[in-house]
C-alpha cells in the first residue's frame, strides 16, 4: 500500500506563476499530511485548455520555467505535474516526474483526443514509450487522461510492465453523466490490468467548459477506494491497495528507480462522497462556470434581465448562489404587453434571493421607435419586427448598464430556444455569458423544482405559468413552437444523438412535426455563432461540440427543395 495526495485543483488558463504557487502550496500540505505521492491533473501548470497559447513560444518557456519552480519544492514526496514539454519541433501534453528538488523524468500523453470539445492534434504531438516509477513500496505508471480510455492503452501496458499502480491525471469535462460513465471505464479497466488506478481531475469554469472534479481511487477488483467530491477543490491523501505486478518484458518501458518518503502512521482521509443526484449535478456545474467566468474575468457584479419568467428566474438565483446577491442586479423592462404578474413575480423573485431589483420601463421607448421607424414600416400590421424591437431595447438597456458600470450581462435564453432560432439577435440574446445555452426548456424547469426544495428561492406562479414572451397580447411560447414537453425529446434526439427523420419517426414521433423542428434547426446556425458563450452540461453543446456551416443546402432528401423563409426571418435560410 502506498500513500497518495489528491490534488483536486481549479486552476486559471495562462495564470503560470499563480498555478505553481498553488501547486507549490499543495505539495506542502500534502507532505505534511503524510503522503508519499502526490498527483495533480492534466496541464496544471497552463491550466486547461490553453489553446492557440501554445502556440505562443514565451508562454511554453514560461510553463518549463514554472516547472522547475514546483520541482525545487519537492522533497522526499513524488510530485506528478501536468505541463507542457516542449521537444526540439514540436511540444507534448505531458506528466513530470518531480522529486527531491529536480524533473527526473517526463511521461508524454499517448492519446490526443480530437472528437467533440477536444482539438489537441492541431497542438500536440504524440508520445511514446512508457515510465515506471520503480520503489521499494511499489511500481507505480503514470498516464494522462485520454490515455486510461483505450482498452489496450497505456495504463494497460504499464501494469503488464511491472505497474501495480497506475496514476492518471486529467482535466476531464463535465456532462450529464459523466462521472457514471468514468467510474464503470475506470472499474472496467482496473480489472483488466489487475492494477489499482488514482484517477485525479480538475475542476472549475473555463470559458465554455466545466470540470467536475470527482477524483477516483480504484482497486484491481474495480471496486472505488475513494471519490472525492464533484465541483469542490480538495486536497486529501489516500492509502492506495497494490496490484498484482505483470511480468512483460516491453522495450517501451522506461524504469525511474526513487526513493518514497516514509508512510507516516496515521490515519488517511476517508474520502468516499455520494454521487450528486441528477438536477443537482446540473445546477452545480452551471453555478461552479458562472461563478469562474465571473471571478477569473475580473467582474464585479452582473446583471440579468427579469422578466418574471422561468429563465430568467432561475438565472438570476444561480448567480445569486455562485457569487453571492449583493453582485447581483435585477432589471425588470416591461412593455405595454408585459402581464401585471410578470412585474410582481420578478419583484417576489428579488425578494426572495435578496437582490437589488431596478424597473425600468420600455413602452415609451417602443413607441419612440415605432415613430422613427413609420415611413420605413409604413402602415402595415405589427409583426415579429415590432416584437423584436421590444427584446432589442431590452437588450439595449441591459448593454447600457454592462457599460456604465462594468456589470456582466448573463444572457437567460435555454438550448430549446436557442436550437430553434427562437431568440432575437442583439436582443434577448445580448449578454456575455449564457448560462442555459446548454439546457433544455424541460430541464430548466427541473433545475427550478430542485432549487426550491433546497429553500425557496423561485415563486410557484412563476413554476405554473404558460411560458410566454410577452412581446404581442396574450403570446404563447407554443403559439410559435411545440410544447417544451414534445420540442425537447425531438431536439435531443437530432442534436446530440444525431438521429435522421425516419429513426425518429421509427420510435413513434410525428413526421411532420420531426420536419418542422429539423428545419427551425438548421435555418437558427447564424444566430448561434453570435451568441455568447456557455457552459456545456450535454453530450453535445452548440459550439465546440456541434460545428456546422451557415451556409448549407444539405437536407436528408437533397432532391427536396429548399422551404421558403418565413416573413420576418433575420438572415440567411
Amino acid at each position: 500500500m502506498i500513500r497518495v495526495g489528491l490534488a483536486q485543483l481549479n486552476m486559471v488558463v495562462g495564470d503560470i506563476d499563480g498555478n505553481a504557487r498553488r501547486v507549490v502550496q499543495a505539495i506542502s500540505e500534502v507532505s505534511e499530511a503524510g503522503a508519499q505521492i502526490v498527483a495533480f491533473p492534466e496541464l496544471t501548470i497552463t491550466g486547461y485548455p490553453p489553446e492557440d497559447l501554445l502556440l505562443k513560444r514565451p508562454f511554453v518557456e514560461a510553463n518549463v520555467t514554472a516547472l522547475e519552480r514546483v520541482a525545487s519544492s519537492t522533497g522526499d514526496i513524488v510530485a506528478v505535474v501536468g505541463f507542457v514539454d516542449p521537444g526540439r519541433s514540436s511540444i507534448y501534453n505531458a506528466a513530470a516526474i518531480c522529486h527531491r528538488g529536480k524533473v527526473v523524468d517526463v511521461y508524454r500523453k499517448h492519446r490526443l483526443p480530437n472528437y467533440g470539445v477536444f482539438d489537441e492534434q492541431r497542438y500536440f504531438d504524440p508520445g511514446r514509450g512508457h515510465i515506471l516509477i520503480d520503489t521499494r513500496d511499489a511500481v507505480v505508471g503514470v498516464c494522462v487522461c485520454e490515455d486510461i480510455w483505450s482498452e489496450r492503452g497505456p495504463a494497460v501496458s504499464q501494469a503488464d510492465a511491472g505497474a501495480q499502480v497506475v496514476i492518471n491525471i486529467n482535466a476531464s469535462p463535465f456532462h450529464k453523466n459523466k462521472l457514471m460513465e468514468r467510474t464503470e471505464m475506470l472499474a472496467d479497466r482496473a480489472r483488466r490490468a489487475k492494477a489499482s488506478i488514482v484517477y485525479v481531475n480538475s475542476i472549475g469554469g473555463q470559458d465554455e467548459l466545466v470540470f467536475d472534479g470527482g477524483s477516483l481511487v480504484i482497486d484491481s477488483k474495480g471496486l472505488t477506494v475513494a471519490r472525492a467530491p464533484q465541483f469542490e477543490e480538495l486536497l486529501a491523501v489516500v492509502d492506495v491497495p497494490l496490484g498484482e505486478a505483470g511480468d512483460e518484458d516491453d522495450p517501451s518501458v522506461r524504469r525511474v528507480e526513487l526513493q518514497l518518503g516514509p508512510r507516516i502512521d496515521q490515519d488517511p482521509s476517508q474520502l468516499m462522497h455520494d454521487l450528486l443526484p441528477p438536477e443537482a449535478e446540473i445546477y452545480e456545474a452551471l453555478r461552479l462556470a458562472l461563478q469562474d467566468y465571473v471571478h477569473k474575468n475580473g467582474f464585479s457584479k452582473v446583471v440579468v434581465g427579469l422578466s418574471g419568467g422561468i429563465d430568467s428566474s432561475i438565472v438570476a438565483t444561480i448567480a445569486a448562489d455562485a457569487i453571492g446577491p449583493e453582485r447581483v442586479l435585477g432589471v425588470a423592462m416591461p412593455s405595454e404587453f408585459s402581464s401585471s404578474h410578470s412585474i410582481e413575480d420578478a419583484k417576489a423573485l428579488a425578494a426572495n434571493l435578496g437582490i437589488e431589483m431596478l424597473e425600468i420601463p420600455i413602452a415609451a421607448a417602443y413607441r419612440t421607435y415605432l415613430e422613427t421607424m413609420e415611413d420605413a414600416f409604413g402602415r402595415a400590421e405589427p409583426g415579429i419586427a415590432e416584437e423584436n424591437l421590444q427584446a432589442r431595447i431590452r437588450g439595449n438597456l441591459l448593454m447600457a448598464i454592462s457599460n456604465r458600470y462594468g456589470h456582466l450581462v448573463v444572457a437567460t435564453g435555454n438550448k430549446s430556444e436557442m436550437a430553434c432560432g427562437y431568440a432575437t439577435l442583439y436582443g434577448d440574446m445580448a449578454g456575455g455569458f449564457a448560462l442555459l445555452r446548454d439546457v433544455f426548456k424541460t430541464e430548466v424547469y427541473a433545475l427550478a423544482r430542485y432549487r426550491n426544495s433546497v429553500g425557496t428561492a423561485i415563486p410557484e406562479n412563476v413554476l405554473h405559468k404558460a411560458p410566454s414572451a410577452e412581446l404581442r397580447p396574450d403570446q404563447k411560447d407554443s403559439d410559435s413552437l411545440p410544447v417544451y414537453e414534445v420540442l425537447d425529446p425531438i431536439l435531443e434526439a437530432y442534436i446530440e444523438e444525431e438521429s435522421s427523420t425516419e429513426d425518429m419517426v421509427a420510435r413513434g414521433m410525428d413526421r411532420a412535426l420531426v420536419e418542422r423542428v429539423i428545419t427551425m434547426v438548421d435555418r437558427a446556425e447564424y444566430k448561434r455563432r453570435q451568441a455568447p458563450p456557455g457552459p456545456k452540461v450535454t453530450t453535445k453543446a452548440f459550439g465546440r461540440d456541434r460545428r456546422l456551416p451557415i451556409t448549407n443546402r444539405w437536407r436528408e432528401q437533397p432532391s427536396a427543395e429548399l422551404p421558403a423563409r418565413e416573413v420576418g426571418d433575420e438572415g440567411p435560410p
